[in-house]
């Protein structure tokens, strides 16, 4: 019997990090909605990603994790595998095998030439999904996360309840928060342009229902967000400016400007590896794209002459702060990079236009 569910695309981006891919995989091979793609688009790592990623699709690789039980009774998995060179130049890559493959059993795997970045490798995955595919959603989701059998279910149902409802986020959990699964990362996010700084719903909170309520928010982030096809068409993918980091609150805010609302969906729950792709908070790489360059771009996007003005008072304070803690770190190579990270950041966000 056909499916009448919306079809979803599911994007995932893997750049040498195949242990936590494999447990998101299983993951979502366990919910209960039926009629989705699994799209896994790698960033030419070097840590043997891809025979991994195939070894568990062949049922070769048994899973473990505290938050569900491995089953094999979706493999071997039919693997539909395309070079960067045949998703790109092929108008159809999908014979009618594909189709009669149930969701469970089958997943698609993208091998990218290089390291393109969050921002980019997605996007050529969702261009891929768009043209390939033809989803009525996409669901980006980041590799570290792990997801309720129900996640998807409750985010498809909140975006088909709500006409000009852009985009949906779910409730996000910290994988592992000093031992405990059950503290709120992210459940929405307003945002002050006037500082140019988010403030999340619940964050750092132990749930206990005080987050349980639907809402529209400023920003969605992008570990998991679903969004409708016809505003990607609208407004775009994300920008590759950004490269890591902000991209995610840049698209929220462009889904706003054309009129659509971000809606947060507290009964579909993931939980999060935090930051699981930086070794620190002062690693030169966060620095450089997160805490400098690509904040300067977002806000001389989107913000007014006045948010500007007080923004970078703010900014600079902010700056002065980081500085001191980097100058007083005891690792002196760390804090060296660290400065470097925001020089570097400043001289290039001049340079972007």
């Amino acid at each position: 019997m056909e499916d009448k569910s919306p079809k979803v695309s599911i994007i995932i981006l893997n750049w040498n990090g195949w242990k936590d891919t494999l447990e998101c995989l299983e993951s979502i091979y366990q919910i209960k909605y039926n009629n989705y793609d699994v799209v896994v688009v790698d960033n030419a790592s070097q840590d043997d990603s891809l025979n991994k990623i195939k070894n568990y699709a062949q049922g070769l690789v048994n899973v473990e994790s505290g938050f569900l039980e491995y089953s094999s009774l979706n493999k071997p998995m039919a693997i539909f595998e395309f070079s960067q060179k045949e998703y790109l130049n092929s108008p159809r890559v999908f014979t009618d095998e594909y189709d009669v493959i149930s969701s469970r059993e089958k997943i698609i795997i993208l091998k990218n030439n290089e390291n393109y970045g969050y921002a980019q490798g997605n996007n050529l995955a969702m261009d891929f999904a768009l043209e390939q595919l033809d989803p009525d959603y996409i669901l980006v989701l980041n590799n570290d996360t792990v997801v309720h059998e129900n996640f998807l279910t409750e985010m498809v149902n909140a975006a088909q309840k709500h006409e000009k409802v852009g985009a949906v986020t779910p409730k996000v959990y910290y994988y592992d928060y000093q031992g405990r699964n059950d503290v709120i990362s992210h459940a929405g996010e307003t945002f002050n342009l006037y500082i140019g700084r988010g403030k999340r719903f619940c964050k750092n909170q132990v749930d206990n229902g005080q987050c349980d309520h639907p809402r529209n928010v400023d920003t969605i982030e992008g570990c998991s967000i679903l969004l409708k096809r016809e505003v990607l068409e609208k407004v775009g993918l994300f920008d590759p400016i950004y490269f890591a980091y902000w991209e995610d609150t840049d698209l929220s805010f462009r889904i706003r400007r054309h009129g659509y609302k971000l809606l947060y969906a507290p009964q579909a729950k993931i939980w999060h590896k935090i930051g699981v792709s930086w070794d620190s908070y002062f690693s030169y790489f966060v620095i450089y794209h997160y805490m400098v360059r690509n904040r300067l771009i977002f806000m001389r996007r989107f913000a007014s002459t006045l948010q500007k003005v007080t923004f970078t008072v703010c900014f600079l304070f902010y700056l002065l702060v980081n500085i001191v803690l980097m100058v007083f770190k005891e690792d002196s190579k760390t804090s060296k990079e660290g400065l470097k990270a925001i020089n570097d950041g400043l001289h290039d966000f001049k340079s972007v236009k």
